[in-house]
């Protein structure tokens, strides 16, 4: 029945920071209004809802992540910081290399918007290294594949 995700909604104080702030990462406008702003994520697939509020009015943080392929998660670092996005820390984990859940079976990296709300650009990783591995960065990862 569910195919994945449709939409996201997020509020935040200053809508016109907001939308450059997403357009950095490759979304597009698909529609404005007086406060309220949809950005698609993927056309015609998933967008994400911006509602402003004010300064003063309580803005809430949320998450939200952002599927990416295998092939493009070593780069993400780079790819945030060349849009001028700091990359944040995972746990321990500082940004300085995608970090990989074995457990779970994905790699991700962390950052946040203007308003604070939680982003991750995450991928599903190949299955062949054991879940019983503890999360690792990238490098650490592909010398385990490597090994198997």
């Amino acid at each position: 029945m569910i195919k994945g995700l449709y939409e996201v909604h997020f509020q935040v104080e200053q809508l016109d920071r907001s939308i450059a702030f997403y357009e950095k990462l490759g979304l597009t406008l698909a529609w404005k209004t007086e406060g309220i702003a949809f950005m698609w994520i993927e056309p015609e697939k998933s967008w994400l809802g911006l509602w402003e509020k004010p300064r003063g009015n309580h803005v809430f943080a949320k998450h939200l992540a952002f599927r990416v392929d295998f092939e493009d998660m070593p780069g993400a670092i780079d790819w945030l910081k060349k849009r001028g996005i700091q990359p944040e820390k995972d746990g321990k984990f500082e940004p300085i290399e995608p970090v990989v859940r074995p457990d779970q079976r994905n790699a991700s990296v962390y950052f946040s918007d203007p308003d604070g709300h939680r982003l991750e650009l995450i991928c599903p990783v190949p299955g062949d290294a054991p879940k019983e591995l503890p999360k690792m960065y990238w490098s650490e990862w592909q010398r385990h594949r490597s090994s198997l």
